[in-house]
């Protein structure tokens, strides 16, 4: 009770401080080391009571994060945001919650629970849940994985305002429906469409827009046309933006009739550049040039003139016919033009370049690329290490591994390819098992996935023995082997009439409670009918062996059916 006792004081006396603004008196040896994130929370929540509203407590709190050595608790930043919010200070509230929004645990139910139980006004509370919703919906994330996580976030955050008795209004509802689109989730989509006609909330044109893009996106026509006779149905004229996804749609399966059908019943809208330029590359890659020609001269009589993504499409298919002329009359149009070409345009060119065997222009490519600021990406060592390898100029193909590894990115199990083909050709083995330490000298960090993609290769084109030399080379390097590894060498050994050598690398893998997955399985099981039935004893055995579960061989022999 006492201690309870002096601790209110202590609140008490430092609320009195924050209040006259001699803040400098809080950093007395005395009171400093009491300074902390729990302390300045309950000030705050003290500053409310007393009825001060953010003018004293904001710059307070702002100047107690300078302090150093301190940093503000979740908890802390939160009852600012809901000072804040319940003020009616929103854009400075929204602002330090997109601070904070990026810490995982934030999406936590209970975390969540937690913070916002510690304050009882339900109107800020929904306020600041509901910009939480928006802000991971509107987060742009590219990989997958990423992708999932925000959904699963978002969709977090709106099961606790539905518990809360919050109804999210048309906005919400779009980012929540946005955030699906994101990672292509049809389910939660169609379940936010079907709780938005429970609870009375129309849908509006970017709502529809938004489900008619996912639609198109997962190759879902009916559906997507489903919308726009609902649509239509309701009122809702569509815009631009809605028969662009429906031509989208069409033009990625190489429905070009149907997406130029789309195109003639445009009303209401005007067709644009995103119109023009998809129906363009649809052309382009149902190998229609001559259509996608004439779709540019339209486009051109509309006013509407080629950008760099337009010219693209053009330039990927003349490459691809291999009409290297016209690509590079193209291109100077383009500079006539001032359309800037950006990576797209000189790798395809690059490509184009290295896979006839010309390296001289495809190098002058790179430099113009390195000349206009642009920076060369995986797909432009990829090209250029192919080309080499083509060509058996091993070193050079070598030395832009090594410059695609120094700018950080991660090679493929083709591009590893290529290069271990290459030296095998020429029966040049220690060259490959020399690799690795090479890489070591030039300062580069040697991991699994370079071992891996390696004896991967080395296994496919039975070249056992090196394979395995790699593999103890890895292990004295203290680089324990995954399930791929094991699995490749495994199945080598298998198909070498080494039963015995693959029983024992299997072994291992159990041991290790490494399991092969249905992924693993389709990148080494054979469609070669020859192969098929030792492959089949072989997967059997795996199974026998425990390092593949029999469910998991169940579920890939009925997707065979």
């Amino acid at each position: 009770m006492v201690l309870i006792e002096n601790q209110k004081q202590f609140i008490d006396s430092v609320c009195a401080i924050v209040i006259k603004g001699h803040w400098g008196n809080l950093l007395k040896v005395k009171n400093a080391s009491a300074l902390t994130s729990n302390t300045i929370h309950q000030v705050l929540l003290q500053l409310t009571l007393y009825d001060y509203g953010p003018s004293v407590s904001f710059p307070f709190f702002k100047w107690v994060d300078s302090i150093p050595h301190y940093t503000h608790s979740l908890q802390c930043s939160w009852t600012m945001i809901y000072i804040l919010t319940k003020h009616k200070h929103f854009k400075t509230a929204q602002q330090m919650l997109d601070k904070i929004a990026h810490k995982d645990f934030l999406s936590s139910p209970s975390v969540l629970s937690t913070l916002v139980r510690n304050h009882d006004d339900p109107d800020v509370n929904s306020q600041v849940l509901s910009w939480l919703v928006i802000h991971y919906a509107k987060s742009k994330m590219t990989q997958d994985a990423i992708q999932d996580g925000i959904t699963n976030m978002v969709w977090k955050i709106h099961k606790r305002m539905v518990q809360d008795g919050v109804v999210p209004n048309i906005y919400i509802y779009n980012c929540l429906i946005h955030a699906c689109s994101t990672s292509r989730d049809v389910e939660r989509a169609e379940q936010l469409l079907n709780e938005m006609e429970v609870k009375s909330v129309l849908p509006d044109i970017f709502t529809y827009n938004t489900l008619i893009s996912l639609y198109c996106k997962k190759g879902m026509h009916y559906e997507a046309l489903s919308i726009q006779d609902k649509m239509e149905r309701e009122g809702i004229n569509l815009d631009i933006v809605s028969y662009n996804s429906l031509i989208y749609g069409f033009c990625r399966e190489g429905r070009m009739r149907e997406a130029m059908r789309m195109f003639s019943e445009i009303k209401s809208a005007t067709p644009n550049h995103v119109t023009y330029t998809t129906l363009i590359d649809g052309y382009c890659k149902t190998n229609e040039l001559e259509q996608a020609l004439k779709m540019r001269e339209l486009m051109e009589a509309k006013g509407l003139y080629p950008g760099v993504v337009t010219y693209n499409s053009i330039l990927r298919k003349l490459c691809q016919d291999g009409r290297i002329r016209d690509a590079n009359k193209l291109l100077n149009e383009m500079s006539e033009r001032k359309v800037q070409p950006d990576n797209i345009t000189c790798n395809t060119l690059i490509n184009a370049y290295s896979k006839i065997g010309d390296l001289t222009s495809a190098l002058k490519f790179k430099n113009k690329m390195l000349e206009a600021g642009l920076k060369p990406d995986p797909f432009t060592y990829k090209a250029l290490i192919h080309g080499f390898c083509k060509m058996s100029d091993l070193e050079s193909a070598k030395e832009l591994l090594f410059g695609m590894l120094g700018a950080g990115f991660s090679p493929s199990y083709c591009t590893y390819s290529w290069i271990v083909d290459g030296y095998c050709k020429k029966d040049n083995m220690d060259v490959v098992l020399a690799l690795p330490d090479e890489f070591l000298s030039k300062g580069l960090c040697l991991d699994i996935s370079v071992y891996r993609a390696m004896i991967r290769r080395l296994c496919k084109i039975e070249r056992i023995e090196c394979a395995e030399k790699l593999f103890y080379h890895m292990q004295r390097k203290g680089i324990s082997g995954d399930s791929v590894i094991y699995t490749s060498l495994a199945y080598a050994y298998w198909k070498a009439g080494k039963a015995n050598a693959a029983s024992n690398v299997l072994e291992e893998m159990a041991r290790r409670r490494l399991m092969i997955t249905a992924k693993i399985y389709r990148c080494f099981n054979s469609p070669d009918a020859s192969e098929n039935k030792v492959s089949q004893i072989f997967w059997d055995h795996v199974v026998d062996r425990g390092v593949m579960s029999r469910n998991t061989m169940n579920r890939i022999k009925q997707m065979l059916i």
